[in-house]
């Protein structure tokens, strides 16, 4: 699963951990156009442009914007995705620039998500 040297997690370990973990933050980082044609259920919308600010909240600011508690620096559940893996891995770097060292990118990205979700 996801940990320190990680950055990409595959469908089957984002399941796994959608189906564990009570403080998952899975971050969607696509336009708003993307997310209202469809999204990984209990994802979070934070586009990637604006993933650094986000990021960079105190905690009680960023539960107010987006709704969900701000992971702490050391947390292993935080995964970002996109449409097909870029900027989802821009997003993750972002991240990690600011000390989420644990932080992945869910490579497939929605694409693969509802493929194989529609199975």
């Amino acid at each position: 699963m996801a940990n320190a040297g990680k950055k990409e997690i595959s469908y089957e370990d984002l399941k796994a951990l959608l189906a564990k973990s009570q403080n998952l933050l899975l971050v969607d980082v696509r336009s708003q156009d993307e997310v209202d044609k469809g999204r990984i259920p209990g994802s979070t919308h934070i586009p990637v442009a604006t993933v650094k600010d986000a990021f960079s909240l105190e905690p009680e600011e960023f539960k107010a914007k987006y709704g969900v508690t701000k992971p702490p620096l050391e947390t292993s559940e935080l995964v970002f995705h996109c449409h097909m893996g870029r900027r989802g891995a821009a997003a993750t770097a972002e991240a990690s620039s600011l000390g989420y060292v644990n932080a992945c990118n869910y490579s497939g990205g929605y694409q693969e998500w509802s493929m194989k979700e529609k199975k």
